[in-house]
């Protein structure tokens, strides 16, 4: 029964909070609350009254406003960030206020002019997870917002909400007013995860011999590997860390922009047999060295010293930590270290994104397969490799690469069925090269469940679930591979994916930011071109659309509409007719 006794109404609320107010106290009280009173006299008031806001009550270092539109509490929240970021550009760090912003869109009960509800804790929340001097917005509110305000909003998938019984897609908005691609030393701080949370940065070559790069590279990649086979860490991705590579970093701002609260970092020394690593673990709240330790050994054991490190690591984070969840560190890729080398260097091939690296690659994995037989990743790795010639239009006789593929995916099941990495290369291809998305998605499925954190398996799972058409999955996927990687090089994969997602969902606009994101990425991906045009046709922005169709087709001559299946194994007819309808629009031939 309705107690009518109780107001009610739809309101739009915005929660804000001054990002580490406490610290900030605790270094100067006077200097920091005359600070905070200035910003709210001189910027935060004023903007809130511009766009017909209702300050609600305020706590300290946070209030509460009410808004009857999610387009003018957005706006507000605009003026706001921007307004006190310049200010903040002339002010030392130290003496800097910054707000968190959440906003959402929903129904509040009314009392004595306060306002309570799930509308109000779920706006608490949103402000809860948006990184110093951001804001964040329920999907509430970005359907109401969209279209109406000329500002970029990044999709930040499903999130799980502290108090809030189920997961709440969130949008970040880009206060820049553009899709933007974050680089290293850029000011996005991504929030932590609700575990122990790890990157591992690139290790230094000391070896003097610039030709064992590859060997140092290799280390570390093996380390992420064991850290993210314990479910209780939250590990970044080899190729987000990577992006550090070769400068010199500040490792609290590593750990903001990854949303970490841990990075080892590291060196390793090879002279003949003997390798020497040296390694320390970070808290990067505080700046402290909780860790540190230094591993000697033979080259032939290297994969013992991995194991060693990969243990140490995870008992130095928590002394809590179950040892069986790492268990699976002590398996050895292979005991033939030439294999392993030639592994190693087909990995740093590949990396190249180029069609000669793509050779040079398949030709160093398959002399580490001969070199020995039984090693599955390398077995499942040839066929990561035949995924990036298809993906990158470079493949040559298209019946020749899908029975290689096969038959390098069968052998490297064969050989290891429990390998996450191994499931994660052969299901992605037997989702693309292969065109069997249905077998893909349950190897990755398996993959996922081994190792969490693997980004690849949550790409390629969001890939698989695309073209079954199950959209919300794939966004998930998309968006859990994009924060467990937020500066991998090969983001354009699940950006490329994200923007599919929203055009067979029928959302040109978000598909258009998703393809031009990738695109920025990497500028040479095919699929991005072609979604990017599909969403600029669909706009009604033909004259763009056909320049970007001339550019595709001279690239791939080959490519038309008849082709789609061949390239992309969608299974729901209305997606291939929203695909066919776009690229006529843009001029593809038939």
């Amino acid at each position: 029964m309705v107690d009518e006794r109780v107001e009610r109404r739809l309101a739009a609320i915005l929660a804000a909070d001054v990002a580490g107010y406490s610290r900030l106290m605790g270094v100067n009280e006077v200097g920091t609350l005359a600070a905070l009173k200035s910003v709210r006299r001189e910027i935060v008031d004023p903007a809130i009254a511009k766009f017909r806001g209702r300050i609600v009550k305020t706590t300290g270092d946070g209030l509460l406003v009410e808004f009857s539109s999610a387009v003018e509490a957005l706006h507000s929240a605009i003026e706001v960030q921007r307004s006190i970021s310049e200010q903040n550009a002339q002010v030392p760090q130290l003496q800097r206020i910054e707000f968190r912003i959440g906003i959402h869109v929903g129904d509040v009960i009314v009392d004595n002019d306060d306002i309570f509800g799930d509308g109000v804790n779920k706006a608490a929340r949103l402000e809860g997870i948006a990184e110093p001097g951001g804001i964040c917005i329920s999907d509430d509110t970005h359907r109401q917002i969209r279209g109406k305000i000329d500002i970029a909003c990044e999709d930040l998938g499903s999130q799980t909400l502290k108090n809030i019984a189920d997961p709440m897609r969130v949008w970040r908005v880009q206060l820049a007013g553009h899709a933007t691609i974050q680089q290293p030393g850029s000011s996005v701080n991504l929030p932590l995860p609700d575990k122990p949370s790890i990157a591992v940065l690139p290790f230094q070559n000391m070896s003097g011999d610039p030709e064992q790069e590859y060997f140092a590279d290799g280390m570390v990649e093996d380390i992420i590997t064991g850290l993210s086979r314990s479910k209780l860490l939250f590990v970044i991705a080899r190729n987000s860390t990577f992006a550090y590579k070769g400068k010199a970093v500040d490792i609290r701002q590593v750990g903001r922009e990854l949303g970490v609260h841990y990075v080892l970092e590291g060196s390793v020394r090879k002279a003949g047999k003997r390798l020497r690593m040296t390694t320390q673990l970070i808290d990067v709240s505080t700046g402290a060295h909780i860790w540190a330790d230094k591993f000697d050994s033979d080259v032939e054991d290297v994969f013992d010293l991995q194991d060693c490190l990969t243990s140490s690591v995870v008992a130095a984070i928590s002394p809590k930590l179950e040892r069986a969840e790492i268990e699976r560190t002590q398996r050895k890729p292979t005991e033939n270290l030439h294999a392993y080398d030639y592994y190693l260097r087909a990995q740093f091939s590949l990396y190249q994104h180029t069609r000669e690296g793509n050779a040079e690659a398949l030709r160093l994995a398959k002399i580490a397969t001969s070199l020995d037989p039984s090693y599955a990743l390398a077995h499942a790795f040839v066929t990561n490799i035949f995924g990036q010639r298809k993906a990158f239009g470079w493949v040559v006789d298209v019946a020749q690469e899908r029975a290689e593929t096969r038959k390098f995916a069968e052998r490297a099941l064969q050989l290891d069925k429990d390998d996450p990495l191994v499931l994660a290369f052969v299901g992605q291809q037997y989702s693309f090269v292969l065109e069997e998305p249905e077998n893909g998605i349950a190897l990755l499925a398996k993959a996922m469940a081994l190792d969490p954190n693997l980004v690849v398996a949550r790409n390629w799972s969001g890939w698989g679930n695309l073209y079954l058409g199950n959209i919300d999955i794939a966004i998930d996927q998309f968006s859990a591979a994009l924060r467990l990687s937020p500066l991998d090089p090969r983001l354009f994969l699940p950006q490329t994916g994200m923007a599919y997602a929203h055009f067979l969902a029928g959302r040109n606009e978000d598909c258009f930011l998703w393809a031009t994101r990738a695109i920025q990425s990497q500028q040479n991906f095919p699929g991005a071109q072609r979604c990017l045009m599909a969403s600029l046709a669909m706009m009604g922005r033909i004259g763009e659309a056909r320049q970007i169709c001339d550019a595709v087709l001279k690239i791939d001559p080959t490519f038309c509409i008849s082709g789609i299946t061949l390239r992309t194994p969608f299974r729901r007819s209305e997606d291939v007719k929203r695909l066919e309808q776009a690229f006529r629009l843009a001029g593809v031939p038939e």
